[in-house]
């Protein structure tokens, strides 16, 4: 797996490379497919995320969004990126290695999305690993968090195959869906052992 590598025109040199997947940040050329397979994916999503601004699929808000997006990269403070699948560069979802604290701390908390039409099939588990590798590896960090919903059991199944701990229980962590709820904490070192392969 590596970072900025020559890649063929659907997977692109700025890529991270999974198993069958690869990630990337965001491009102005994304807008449409992005926008598409969130709207498709909106009653899926729903009820993990935080209510969607009314003008959140727009063009102008994903111009925003890009713009932050590259500040943040810049500044070291999260690294966004797209999922796609390597076989026909299909957009699958999203994963964020965010909320980035250095100096004593190098950690940064993980968030992902996966579109509906792809959810279950393992896409996610292999962004998750590659991300994980790579951020350990590359970006140096010592330590990456990640929270789910209690009654999230797929998201708790993927963090606990991808070498995730369960750390505790944040009450009302996060405003998620309109409203304060509770989350399960997870967290993985770059000491601890690699989980074994395969899909989750």
């Amino acid at each position: 797996m590596a970072l900025f590598r020559l890649g063929t025109p659907a997977e692109p040199q700025h890529a991270i490379r999974g198993d069958g997947v690869y990630l990337r940040p965001l491009e102005s050329r994304d807008h449409t497919a992005w926008a598409a397979l969130r709207e498709r994916s909106r009653d899926f999503l729903a009820p993990w995320e935080p209510t969607w601004p009314a003008d959140d699929l727009t063009r102008s808000a994903y111009r925003r969004r890009l713009r932050r997006h590259g500040e943040e990269m810049e500044r070291d403070e999260a690294y966004p990126f797209l999922i796609f699948r390597e076989q026909d560069g299909e957009l699958l979802g999203g994963l964020t290695l965010g909320q980035v604290r250095r100096g004593v701390s190098q950690t940064a908390t993980l968030g992902y999305w996966m579109g509906e039409p792809f959810a279950g099939h393992g896409y996610m588990a292999r962004a998750v690993r590659a991300a994980v590798t790579y951020a350990f590896a590359n970006l140096r960090f010592h330590r990456i968090e990640a929270a789910c919903l209690p009654h999230n059991s797929r998201s708790i199944r993927l963090l606990e195959g991808a070498g995730f701990r369960r750390e505790g229980l944040a009450r009302a962590y996060l405003r998620i869906n309109g409203a304060w709820q509770d989350h399960v904490l997870f967290a993985r070192l770059d000491s601890d052992p690699a989980p074994p392969g395969g899909r989750i």
